[in-house]
C-alpha cells in the first residue's frame, strides 16, 4: 500500500466508529478492536473463547490441528447452536505439510430419497419452505468429522468429543451474541416438535412460559452430551446407520417429513480438489460446488487489473468497483453452481484470466450495471454459520465451516437427540426443472458455506473464513483487499468496515432475477463523502444491521508460528501457545 493511500484510508476513517466498536488507538488502523496474537507453536481461531480453549487443550495433549478443529466444532455445536450442530454440514480445506498439498472435504447432505419435486407442487409450495421437516436434508457433518480423523487424527475420536460432552453435561454460560440470536429464534421455532422441550428454559416471569437462555446463564444439554458419547463408542456408523439414525426416520416419518434411516445410511461426503486463481501474487483456494466459493476467485479476477491500492479503502471506486465485480460473479454463481453430479459447472473456465478480461468488459469506474446476465463460457455454449481455524505445532492448517443454515437450522429436533436438522433444502430451485439447482432426490443442494486458504511461493500463508450466507465470498474477497491492497495486518483487515451488496440474481427460491442494480449496505465506518459519491453514480446505499459475517484467520508468520484474528462482530476468540 502507498503511503499516500494508507494516509487517505487513516484520514477517511478518523473518528468514526464502526459497527465493531472502534476506539482510540495508540498502534495501527483507528477501527481495530484489539491487537493480532501471535504464537510460537499452535493457533486456533473460533467464534467462541471455550472452544478456542479446547482447540488449544487438544493439540497441547499431542493432537493435530483436525483433532483439534473436530473437538471445537464439537464444541461449538453444543455453545452456538445458532450457527451450527451436528444436524448440519461440513466443508474444510486442509493443508498436509508432509506432502506440501491442500486437500478439500466436501461434507454436504443430499435430499431425501422419498421427496420429489412433485410432492411441492402437490402442497401448492412455489418455494421450500424455510422451516419444518420439508426443508431437511441429510446432515453431513459427522461423516465429515470422521473422514478428516481417519486422514489426519491423531487422538481417538472419543478424546477429541469428551470436552464437549463434559461441557453438555456440566454446562457452560452462553455468551451474548449468541443469547441475542438465540433469543430471536425461539418464537420462529418453538412449534416444532422436540424444539421448545430442548432448546428453551422454563421463564419464571411466565407462567408455564419458555424462553431463550440469556447472556451468562448457564446452559447444559444432556442429550446432546449422551448423543455424543454414543458417537464416540460406536464410530459415524452410531450416527448413520444406529440408534441415532432410527430415532430421526421415526421423528420425521410421525411428523409429516421424509428424511429417513434410508437416507442417513446411504450418506458419504466426499474428498474434492481445491481450485485457485492467483491474485497479486497469492494464489487463493476455493473448493468447487456446489458451494459459492468460486464466486470469490470470479471477484478476485475482475479486480486485479485496477489499482486499488491508489484509490484507497473506502473510496468511491474501492465500493463501486467491488461492487460491479461482485455482480457479474453473482449473476454466473445463479447459473452454474449446483450439485455436480446433476449438471458440472464449467470452472475450471469461469475462475480463468481469460473469462475474466472478456467478463470485465462490462465494468465501467462510472456506470452501474443494473443487471448482470451470467455469461457463457464456450464449451457448454439468511444464514448462520460457525467458521473456524486451526494450525499445530507441525505446520498442519485447518480451514472449517459448518452450519445448519438459517439460525438453528428446521426448528426439528428428534426427541432425545439435543440438536436440530438443518434446513439447507430451501436453496434448492422449484418450478424450473431445467435448472442447475432444480430440486431433485438425492441431490446436494446450492451450498453457501465456504471454507478459504491462500498459499504463497507453493508455502501456506493464510487460513480464513467469514460467514454468514452470501456475505461469504463477499467477505473472503475483502478480507484480501484489506490485506494485500490496503496494507492492513489480519485483525485490521476483519475489523474494517463491510460491504454488503444485495439483490443479485440468486440461485435458489424462484431463481430471481436483478434488474434493479441491488442495493450496497455499508457498515457504519465509511466517509459520508463515499456514500453521497456512490449515490451519485446511480447506486442504492442503505444501513443494514448484522449482515456483515463473522471472521477468523491464521496466518503463517515468517519468522516462526502463527498469527491469529477473531471475528469482534461476534463472541470469539484467537489465541495460541
Amino acid at each position: 500500500m502507498t503511503v499516500r493511500a494508507r494516509v487517505l484510508s487513516v484520514v477517511l476513517l478518523l473518528g468514526v466508529a464502526t459497527a465493531a466498536g472502534a476506539a482510540d488507538r495508540i498502534t495501527g488502523q483507528v477501527f481495530a478492536t484489539r491487537s493480532e496474537v501471535h504464537a510460537p507453536e499452535a493457533m486456533a481461531a473460533t467464534s467462541h473463547p471455550l472452544a478456542t480453549q479446547v482447540a488449544l487443550d487438544v493439540m497441547k495433549a499431542g493432537g493435530s490441528a483436525v483433532d483439534a478443529a473436530i473437538a471445537a466444532n464439537a464444541a461449538l455445536g453444543l455453545m452456538e447452536p445458532t450457527g451450527n450442530g451436528i444436524g448440519g454440514d461440513l466443508f474444510a480445506i486442509i493443508w498436509d505439510p508432509k506432502t506440501g498439498k491442500l486437500h478439500g472435504y466436501n461434507g454436504s447432505g443430499r435430499s431425501p430419497m422419498s421427496l420429489t419435486a412433485a410432492e411441492f407442487e402437490r402442497r401448492g409450495l412455489a418455494d421450500i419452505p424455510a422451516h419444518g421437516p420439508l426443508p431437511v436434508t441429510v446432515p453431513g457433518a459427522v461423516d465429515g468429522w470422521f473422514a478428516l480423523h481417519e486422514r489426519f487424527g491423531k487422538r481417538s475420536m472419543a478424546e477429541n468429543l469428551a470436552p464437549a460432552i463434559r461441557y453438555a453435561r456440566r454446562g457452560h454460560p452462553v455468551h451474548e451474541t449468541i443469547a441475542y440470536y438465540w433469543a430471536r429464534s425461539v418464537p420462529r421455532l418453538s412449534k416444532w416438535p422436540g424444539f421448545s422441550e430442548q432448546f428453551t428454559v422454563a421463564d419464571v416471569d411466565a407462567d408455564g412460559g419458555r424462553r431463550a437462555p440469556r447472556n451468562g446463564e448457564t446452559w447444559k444439554n444432556p442429550n446432546l452430551a449422551d448423543t455424543l458419547q454414543k458417537i464416540a463408542d460406536g464410530g459415524r456408523d452410531a450416527f448413520y446407520q444406529g440408534d441415532i439414525a432410527r430415532v430421526i426416520g421415526d421423528y420425521f416419518a410421525a411428523n409429516d417429513g421424509f428424511l429417513s434411516y434410508d437416507d442417513l445410511a446411504a450418506h458419504r461426503g466426499e474428498w474434492v480438489e481445491p481450485v485457485s486463481t492467483n491474485y497479486r501474487g497469492h494464489d487463493v483456494w476455493e473448493l468447487p460446488p456446489n458451494g459459492q466459493g468460486i464466486a470469490a476467485l470470479q471477484i478476485l479476477n475482475l479486480l486485479e487489473p485496477y489499482d486499488l491500492a491508489s484509490y484507497g479503502f473506502g473510496s468511491v471506486e474501492h465500493v463501486h468497483l467491488f461492487t460491479e465485480a461482485k455482480k457479474l460473479a453473482f449473476a454466473d454463481r445463479a447459473r452454474w453452481y449446483a450439485d455436480p453430479a446433476f449438471q458440472p459447472a464449467p470452472v475450471a473456465k469461469l475462475i480463468s484470466k481469460d473469462y475474466a478480461r472478456e467478463r470485465g468488459k462490462l465494468m465501467s469506474p462510472d456506470r452501474v450495471l443494473r443487471e448482470a446476465q451470467p455469461g457463457t463460457p464456450r464449451q457448454l455454449e439468511e444464514g448462520d454459520t460457525i467458521y473456524l481455524t486451526t494450525a499445530d505445532a507441525d505446520g498442519m492448517m485447518v480451514s472449517l465451516i459448518q452450519s445448519n443454515y438459517r439460525g438453528m437450522g428446521s426448528g426439528m429436533a428428534p426427541p432425545g437427540l439435543g440438536f436440530i436438522l438443518q434446513d439447507r433444502g430451501e436453496q434448492f430451485v422449484l418450478g424450473d426443472a431445467a435448472h442447475p439447482n432444480a430440486y431433485a432426490p438425492g441431490k446436494r443442494p446450492f451450498h453457501t458455506i465456504i471454507p478459504a486458504f491462500v498459499t504463497k511461493d507453493g508455502k501456506p500463508w493464510l487460513s480464513y473464513g467469514v460467514m454468514g450466507g452470501a456475505m461469504q465470498p463477499q467477505g473472503h474477497v475483502q478480507i484480501l483487499l484489506n490485506m494485500i491492497d490496503f496494507g492492513m495486518n489480519l485483525q485490521e483487515a476483519g475489523d474494517a468496515p463491510r460491504i454488503h451488496h444485495d439483490g443479485s440474481t440468486e440461485p435458489v427460491g424462484r431463481a430471481t432475477v436483478m434488474s434493479d442494480g441491488g442495493r450496497i449496505e455499508l457498515e457504519s465506518g465509511f466517509p459520508e463523502a463515499t456514500v453521497r459519491a456512490l449515490m451519485d453514480l446511480g447506486h442504492s446505499v442503505r444501513r443494514a444491521l448484522g449482515p456483515y459475517g463473522g471472521y477468523q484467520a491464521i496466518k503463517v508468520n515468517p519468522q516462526g508460528g502463527y498469527t491469529g484474528a477473531s471475528e469482534s462482530r461476534k463472541d470469539g476468540q484467537a489465541a495460541g501457545y
